[in-house]
């Protein structure tokens, strides 16, 4: 099986999570397949949160000053 790059992963999650949202709203599923979506969505909410986490700990460590230190700045 072909693993895919976390970008990648993580940009078809939240498309997938796109498309659970949008036919959850529509309200023409059943109680049980809204279900499953909502559990599905959790999963990829889940495994999206962990890929950030870990982006963001890559960025922290190429911040990090000449004696060690991580240097704090907003990226805002």
């Amino acid at each position: 099986m072909k693993k895919e790059k976390p970008q990648a992963a993580f940009e078809l999650s939240l498309e997938r999570l796109e498309t659970l949202v949008d036919s959850m709203e529509s309200g023409e599923a059943t109680l049980e397949q809204n279900l499953e979506w909502f559990e599905e969505g959790m999963t990829l909410i889940k495994s999206c949160q962990d890929q950030l986490k870990h982006a963001e700990q890559k960025v922290q460590e190429l911040i990090k000053n000449s004696e060690g230190e991580i240097i704090q700045r907003n990226f805002e």
